[in-house]
């Protein structure tokens, strides 16, 4: 057994497992195990029975509000089992502070992360907080409403059906996001050459709709991503990489991102590549398997959703990542998805049909770059291949027109045309 964000061992019964107890409460809950070492190891405990009342009375002593847990003695009467579930009256806190869970530690949560839990625990969302800016014009989000499901006339009662405002508290803080003009970031775009000291172009959309900044980067990413080929007396539309997986990619990021943060959202655009990076991880509730999986959807922004989806900007809630996925089934490289504690990561790359390569020319294209050359020494520890069957491999793949091969001898270096 290993420590993980949701286990945690204990050797002996001290106080500094409260703080855990904390973080489980006031996230996604957890257990940790008394009796275990560091390593996993069954130390045991030397009576297991008082051990329970000690810990039962610590946790009713010392954190508060009362939480729901279970205490479970294991391993013979050797250890304790203490489950903890996610509590709905955040905080949760041990000495007047609150705490939460950092790959296998406890740490203190920051001030911002306190308010987070202060809103959650009565039932809040940032997005529903009023607006500090009441003085909001919307004709961005009228002429969208014309366009897209032909609603003529905007008024105030159309804004109380989308929940952007109420007569108490007037315009919420998803109504600034949709306002014309706001105090919120957007999204800052950069187009790299042949390496990320090379800076072609810098755009950054902010302090407007939200509408407005999800059509201004589409309009940057078919700037670069995709031409016209004229075939005979026809014109083909070219995408080096699906629009249709950009678009889920920006509206993902636009609708799951936190917005109490002043962080951009950063679009970094290759040659071979795009890299889309929101402030904010997963909402709790949800596991990394289950939002990669696209078996489970927590909306962090649910008013804002509601209006991308009837503008038909999403199709469905939750569905991103796995229409991104469809998209590239027939593709050679996949996209990747990054979660962290602060941020999510994805990645699309330029899309090339893998109907032409064998299994074996398949792991050997993935290794190469469309921007960097490749030599065999830097392919060959990666493959399990022997050298003179890559080599093989290589020179097949460049007749069939898909890499290019330059130099001679050990100078000879690889690359995806």
């Amino acid at each position: 057994m290993r420590e993980t964000r949701i286990l945690e061992f204990k050797e002996t019964i001290t106080n500094t497992f409260l703080e855990t107890v904390s973080a489980f409460s006031n996230y996604d809950g957890g257990e940790i195990l008394f009796g275990v070492d560091d390593d996993g190891n069954i130390k045991g405990l030397s009576n297991v029975k008082q051990a329970c009342l000690d810990i039962e009375n610590k946790i009713n002593d010392n954190i508060s509000p009362q939480q729901n847990y279970t205490l479970e003695i294991q391993n013979s009467e050797q250890t304790i089992k203490l489950s903890v579930k996610s509590g709905l009256q955040k905080p949760y806190l041990y000495k007047s502070k609150a705490y939460k869970r950092n790959d296998t530690s406890t740490i203190e949560v920051d001030t911002l992360e306190f308010s987070r839990l202060v809103l959650e625990g009565k039932n809040i969302r940032f997005e529903e907080l009023p607006c500090k800016d009441q003085k909001l014009s919307f004709e961005i989000l009228q002429s969208k409403l014309k366009e897209k499901i032909q609603i003529e006339t905007s008024n105030r009662d159309t804004l109380k059906t989308l929940n952007l405002y109420d007569d108490v508290n007037g315009f919420n803080n998803v109504a600034g996001l949709l306002a014309d003009k706001n105090h919120f970031p957007g999204i800052d775009i950069v187009k790299f050459g042949e390496n990320i000291s090379i800076i072609q172009k810098r755009i950054t959309f902010e302090n407007t709709s939200v509408l407005d900044i999800y059509e201004k980067a589409l309009s940057v990413f078919r700037d670069y991503y995709q031409y016209e080929v004229i075939q005979g007396a026809d014109r083909k539309m070219v995408e080096k990489v699906p629009e249709a997986a950009f678009r889920e990619a920006i509206a993902n990021a636009l609708i799951h991102r936190v917005w109490d943060v002043d962080s951009q959202i950063r679009v970094s655009m290759f040659d071979d590549k795009i890299e889309v990076v929101s402030p904010g991880g997963l909402p709790s509730g949800i596991t990394e398997n289950e939002y990669l999986s696209g078996k489970l959807s927590v909306l962090r922004n649910r008013n804002l959703a509601n209006v991308f989806y009837r503008l038909g900007f999403v199709e469905i809630f939750g569905t991103g990542i796995t229409r991104i996925k469809q998209v590239y089934s027939e593709a050679l490289i996949k996209p990747s998805f990054e979660v962290s504690e602060n941020a999510i990561q994805i990645v699309l790359p330029v899309y090339e049909e893998s109907t032409n390569l064998t299994l074996d020319e398949k792991v050997v294209y993935k290794l190469l770059s469309r921007n960097m050359l490749k030599s065999m020494s830097e392919i060959a520890p990666y493959i399990s291949f022997g050298k003179s069957k890559t080599t093989k491999l290589l020179k097949d793949m460049e007749q069939k027109g898909v890499i290019a091969i330059e130099g001679k001898g050990k100078g000879t270096k690889y690359r995806i045309k």
